[in-house]
C-alpha cells in the first residue's frame, strides 16, 4: 500500500499547466503501442512517455510506462501509467484486480465513482474509477484504475485526470482501458 501510494503520488508530479477543451469528438484509436509486454491502443493527442523520461522525474522502477494527454485541463495533464509487480504466489486477475480496489479504499478523500467489469485477455477485471487527495495540499483527483495478472506478474494500469472531465477525455482514458493486452497485436492491413 504504501509502494502504491508512493507511485501515487508520483504520478501526480506528471502533471502540467495549460488550458482545456470540452468539444466533444468522436474517439478512435490512432496508435498500437506495444512494448514486448503490454500492448494498448491510443487515441490521437496521447504520447508515449518513455521508461527513461519517467526515471528522470523519479518515478519508481514499478512504472514501466506512461501516456500522456497533450491536452492539459483545468490546469493538470492527464496521465496514464502502468506499473508492475512480481507476485509472491499465484493469483488470477478476478482476484488480484478485488486487491488493487481494496487497497485504495484507504486513500485520504476516497469516493467510489463508477466500477464496471471488463475483461483483460479473456480474464474478468473491474475499472475502478474514484476520487480521491493522496498527496496533502494537492487537489483532489480522480483515478481510472484497472488490474490484471500475466505470467505471475501484476499489472495496474491507472489513470490521474482532474475530479472534473469532459466526455471526450473520458472516451478516450476508457477506450485505452478497454484495450490494456498482453498479447502482440496483430499487424494493421492497411
Amino acid at each position: 500500500m504504501k509502494r502504491f501510494l508512493a507511485i501515487l503520488s508520483l504520478t501526480v508530479l506528471l502533471t502540467a499547466c495549460g488550458g482545456s477543451s470540452s468539444k466533444t469528438t468522436e474517439v478512435v484509436c490512432k496508435e498500437q503501442f506495444w512494448n514486448g509486454v503490454i500492448g494498448v491502443c491510443l487515441p490521437a493527442g496521447w504520447s508515449v512517455l518513455a521508461h527513461e523520461k519517467l526515471a528522470d522525474r523519479g518515478v519508481p522502477d514499478q512504472v514501466m510506462v506512461g501516456f500522456q494527454s497533450e491536452k492539459a485541463v483545468s490546469g493538470q495533464t492527464p496521465t496514464i501509467t502502468v506499473t508492475s509487480e512480481k507476485l509472491g504466489s499465484p493469483l488470477d486477475s478476478t482476484a488480484y484486480s478485488k486487491a488493487s480496489i481494496r487497497s485504495v479504499t484507504t486513500l485520504p478523500g476516497y469516493k467510489l465513482i463508477d466500477s464496471r467489469a471488463m475483461t483483460v485477455e479473456a480474464q474478468n477485471v473491474e475499472l475502478h474509477v474514484f476520487s480521491a487527495q493522496p498527496v496533502a495540499g494537492e487537489p483532489e483527483r480522480r483515478f481510472f484504475q484497472l488490474s490484471a495478472v500475466a505470467a505471475n506478474i501484476g499489472y495496474t494500469v491507472t489513470a490521474l485526470t482532474p475530479v472534473s472531465i469532459s466526455d471526450t477525455l473520458q472516451k478516450e482514458i476508457l477506450l485505452i482501458m478497454n484495450s490494456v493486452r498482453f498479447s502482440e497485436p496483430a499487424p494493421s492491413s492497411t
